[in-house]
């Protein structure tokens, strides 16, 4: 492409810029002119603007563009920051309206349009076509795309999860064909079908629920309301580490305010679409590096573990710190260009995750030292063992001191005298300290290292119960004795016991599986905790096999063998120390590390199915298959014999804690408005989880959990859908979650019940 072309494009953007920014301004603006114009404003013209910048950090087109898109997120959250920093200082105290982030958004873009390069294009033949696979891929993404949407809306109006099985059949076979077809398909169909894939599986548990569904979800939900309810936000008043993420309050509270998309499908749909890029990242990432097989089967284990499509939609900060992580990774391995703009690009990204998400960041930097000082081990101690390295090696490590230095301070700054949310850290090392020097003395890590080769302490669920009892009973002795709390000879006979969640009844596949002599609930377990040991064991394998077989699937950089000999160890250490693995968690550690660590996964499978020769592809594609349609719940259930899965059923754990119910919300409604004629002369007191559900409702004093134990003589008692219904309780302790039988006698024996419906009743 000529240079006045390429000019003439940018002026074409920033030109689109100026209108978008005139489309923003009215108030009586119709919805779709101004979703189009913020949707431009926020993301299409940024990245259209970096992606001169990105291409000449990564050499590849796509890679490019996926890092202009990094970029662009980081530019909208940075452009509300200084909006809602500067503002103030001239006296608006409501700086985040419409009309100044669309103002600030247009002003930032027309600044860097003038300054950034423009992206340089290579000329381009006449007759291009239609690039072979895109019909085919496009077609099996789109009716993807679409169960996935109408499963979940299906299942929240009370009907059955075919829908949604046949959804996760259909990117099955997307990713069969990927993989099948990776020679004849280009990077940038393949690409898109490995979005249209990810897209879907997040869909497909984000739209569950018609309010917020989820987790952690709920919290960030709460603080993203409160800085879009006050124009403004204040983490002085809300010095809460949540609050801190800017990336579930300044970036939502922008795409609220400028697209017009309703506050809740930010978190069902937004966050999770932006998202959806990580596996593509994956893949390119490993492109850079590795034959097509390796970089597509990388990507597939990535979004077929089921932390990404079923616990990271309800971790929108993690969502975006994980994006911000992928693209700095793609920096990583892109060893075309410049050493010395990938590291500053490289840096930038990781620092900027400690606004997105404070946990990721400082897994981060610890990945970062152990590889530094594997690297400086390896390269030797001496500068003479260094020089002689440097001739050996023939190049310089990717990873350097500065580059762990600087998103430490800017993790520590940000946690610390910026925001002032650095306590838990504090808490979490200093638990850490205690399990190290007092081995023994804990409570136990998270149930997740169960699935780990690396062991790690663990507790019953009703050893768990015990110790939270004993700790209750503790906390509570004083002010139980000023009459504040149950005394202790109305609750001391109450012990609640452990509940365990059903399982769904045997199908027609799985009573014909019984009568063969075959355990339908045992199989269903041994193929789980299978493929967990399997991830894993393909991590070690792959990584023996690249560092010191002659015959190997890719050779890896250097810096990647240490940066995933550092990965690893930070993953070892969040399972053997207890806290680590509570505050943190197994799972979403090892989602993390496949950044690093899917390459060698893939490798290792390649490895393991040399046997096979010429049929070994068509056996990957049954294992990717296999494993998604298992460990997303589509094989439990058509055999029957496991607990449901929130994504196919309305039942299971997850429906059970995360999912909110019309009858609970009547009740809270009904509750305030009561309060609201007569006051309400004391707490209200509901599980965990159904406080998380209604915090938008509640005003006033709440206290979230019913225990027994922790029942206050004058509070109101609200209890949930599955309380009412099953008489089960759930908690979250030392980085589990716990059912019991709640005793609902207690209450009768105690207390009055003055409301009650099919999925709720309120005591008082």
């Amino acid at each position: 492409m000529s240079r006045p072309s390429v000019l003439a494009g940018r002026n074409a953007v920033l030109a689109g810029t100026a209108l978008a920014c005139l489309a923003e301004m009215p108030d009586g603006m119709p919805w779709a002119p101004r979703t189009a114009a913020g949707l431009w404003l926020l993301f299409v013209a940024p990245t259209l603007i970096w992606r001169g910048t990105a291409a000449k950090v990564v050499a590849s087109r796509t890679g490019s563009l996926l890092l202009a898109l990094g970029f662009t997120v980081l530019t909208a959250i940075l452009v509300a920051l200084a909006v809602n920093t500067l503002l103030p200082l001239g006296g608006i105290e409501r700086p985040l309206t419409r009309v100044s982030l669309a103002g600030a958004q247009a002003m930032v873009l027309i600044v860097l349009g003038a300054l950034l390069p423009e992206e340089e294009r290579p000329p381009t033949g006449g007759g291009r076509g239609r690039p072979p696979g895109l019909v085919p891929v496009l077609s099996l993404g789109a009716l993807a795309l679409t169960l996935s949407v109408a499963g979940p809306v299906r299942l929240n109006n009370g009907l059955g999860g075919g829908v949604s099985t046949v959804a996760f059949l259909l990117v099955a076979a997307l990713l069969v064909l990927l993989i099948a077809k990776r020679r004849q398909y280009p990077a940038g169909v393949v690409e898109t079908g490995l979005y249209a894939a990810a897209a879907a599986l997040l869909l497909l548990t984000s739209l569950r629920g018609w309010h917020i569904t989820g987790h952690d979800v709920q919290r960030e939900y709460e603080y993203f309301r409160l800085t879009l309810g006050g124009d403004y936000w204040d983490i002085a008043k809300f010095p809460d580490p949540y609050n801190a993420c800017l990336s579930i309050t300044l970036l939502p509270v922008s795409v609220v305010k400028l697209t017009a998309i309703p506050e809740i499908h930010v978190f069902k749909v937004v966050l999770p679409l932006l998202f959806a890029f990580t596996p593509v990242l994956v893949h390119r990432s490993v492109r850079n590096i590795a034959p097509p097989l390796v970089a597509l089967l990388a990507a597939a284990y990535f979004m077929i573990f089921p932390t990404f499509f079923t616990d990271m939609v309800f971790l929108g900060r993690q969502e975006i710190a994980f994006l911000l992580f992928g693209c700095a990774m793609l920096v990583f391995t892109d060893s075309v260009r410049p050493i010395r703009g990938r590291r500053i690009a490289f840096t930038a990204l990781i620092a900027a995750t400690a606004l997105a998400h404070y946990s990721t960041i400082y897994v981060v930097v610890a990945t970062l030292g152990i590889t530094w000082v594997v690297d400086l081990l390896w390269r030797g101690v001496t500068p003479q063992a260094r020089a002689r390295a440097r001739r050996r090696f023939r190049t310089r490590s990717f990873i350097s001191w500065w580059m762990v230095v600087i998103p430490a301070v800017a993790a520590l700054g940000w946690a610390g005298p910026v925001t002032h949310t650095g306590g838990q850290l504090g808490k979490t090392l200093g638990a850490v300290v205690t399990d190290v020097l007092g081995p023994g003395q804990g409570q136990g890590g998270s149930s997740d290292t169960s699935y780990s080769l690396f062991g790690g302490e663990k507790a019953s669920p009703e050893e768990r119960l015990g110790d939270f009892r004993r700790e209750s009973l503790e906390l509570t002795k004083r002010e139980r004795a000023e009459g504040i709390y149950l005394p202790l000879k109305a609750v001391e006979r109450y012990h609640p016991q452990v509940a365990t969640q059903p399982d769904l009844p045997l199908t027609a596949a799985g009573r014909a599986l019984e009568l063969a002599g075959v355990s339908v609930s045992g199989l269903n377990t041994l193929l789980r905790q299978g493929a967990a040991l399997l991830l894993q064991v393909l991590v070690l394998v792959g990584f023996a096999v690249t560092a010191f077989a002659r015959r190997k699937a890719f050779h890896p950089l250097r810096d990647q063998i240490t940066l995933t000999i550092g990965a690893l160890s930070v993953l070892m250490l969040l399972t053997v120390l207890p806290q680590l693995s509570v505050d943190y968690g197994v799972l979403r550690a090892f989602q993390q590390g496949m950044f690093v660590f899917a390459p060698f996964m893939a490798a290792g499978t390649l490895w393991l199915l040399r046997w096979a020769a010429r049929r070994s592809v068509p056996l990957v594609c049954a294992l990717v298959a296999g494993l998604l349609l298992d460990l997303s719940g589509t094989v439990p259930k058509a055999l029957g014999g496991y607990p449901a899965q929130l994504q196919l059923d309305n039942a299971g754990m997850y429906y059970d804690v995360y999912y909110p119910h019309a009858a609970e919300r009547q009740a809270a409604f009904w509750l305030e408005q009561q309060s609201s004629r007569h006051g309400r002369d004391g707490a209200l007191q509901t599980d965990r989880y159904s406080y998380a559900r209604l915090q938008t409702l509640i005003e006033g004093y709440a206290q979230p959990d019913i225990y027994p134990t922790l029942l206050r003589s004058d509070s109101y008692v609200l209890l949930g859908t599955t309380t009412v219904r099953r008489g089960d309780v759930t908690i979250f302790y030392r980085g589990d979650l716990i059912t019991y039988r709640y005793p609902v006698e207690l209450l009768k024996k105690t207390k009055n019940r003055i409301y009650s419906s099919e999925g709720a009743a309120i005591y008082r």
